[in-house]
């Protein structure tokens, strides 16, 4: 579905240039979910940050092959750490805001707001303003908005990164059974070792910057996955590659 070759992003300074990642390749199937682990400061972001269009490479590519195929932009959808709502309007009228500015008619926008409402488990809060919510119910609300679109690609930078632990397990679960409903294809950047194993068909390691990827690990946990699954030994063993993959 994504095919990058090459990548390299250097941010210019009084130094001669910050550089973020470097001679980077990766390939994602359709419907993968693939998370992106590494020290902060690696590059993991400005990744995303490429995908989505909002950062310029300085050398390489990337490639959409599905839109390739149909003559279309790819459709992209990202989801920051903070889920960055409008105060001034409620959970329905949130997530509506992409169709709106599509010129999609209300009832339709409505309509298909309210079954992403039920697919992020937020049935009787559409009312609801975002002081009203708790952080992980305004990620649920940032999430759905960003379904709405249809993405042909889900970049997901962080989304729990800003929540309590407790909740962060709790959200990490959620997310996992709307994948396992939605199909989306997924690139997350997460700091979990653990929240990486429970999502992902494949988990990128990446190198202190510049980025480079030293470990593709797939996770051949079955599917579908459930919270017990944290407790498997092969579990265990995927960590353990994964904590010394990240040094």
């Amino acid at each position: 579905m994504l095919e990058v070759r090459d990548l390299s992003v250097v941010f210019p300074d009084d130094t001669g240039g910050l550089e973020a990642l470097e001679q980077m390749s990766l390939s994602v199937q359709p419907r993968e979910f693939v998370c992106l682990l590494g020290p902060s400061g690696c590059g993991k972001s400005t990744l995303l940050r490429v995908l989505a269009g909002l950062v310029p490479p300085t050398q390489g590519s990337v490639t959409y092959q599905t839109c390739a195929h149909c003559n279309r932009e790819p459709r992209i959808a990202l989801v920051f750490q903070n889920a960055n709502l409008m105060p001034w309007r409620n959970v329905l009228q949130n997530i509506t805001l992409p169709l709106e500015m599509q010129g999609v008619e209300e009832p339709k926008a409505e309509k298909m707001a309210r079954e992403l409402i039920s697919l992020v488990g937020l049935e009787g809060f559409e009312k609801n303003w975002p002081g009203d919510l708790s952080g992980g119910m305004a990620q649920r609300v940032a999430i759905a908005r960003a379904l709405i679109q249809d993405p042909d690609l889900l970049l997901l930078d962080e989304p729990f990164g800003a929540l309590d632990a407790l909740t962060r397990e709790r959200m990490g679960t959620e997310l996992l059974h709307i994948w396992q409903r939605s199909r989306k294809t997924v690139l997350m950047v997460t700091h979990s070792i653990s929240e990486a194993l429970l999502l992902s068909d494949r988990v990128l390691v990446f190198t202190p910057r510049p980025g480079r990827i030293c470990l593709d690990l797939p996770v051949d946990l079955p599917r579908p996955r459930a919270e017990e699954v944290r407790y498997s030994p092969r579990f265990g063993e995927l960590a353990r590659a994964l904590r010394q993959a990240i040094g």
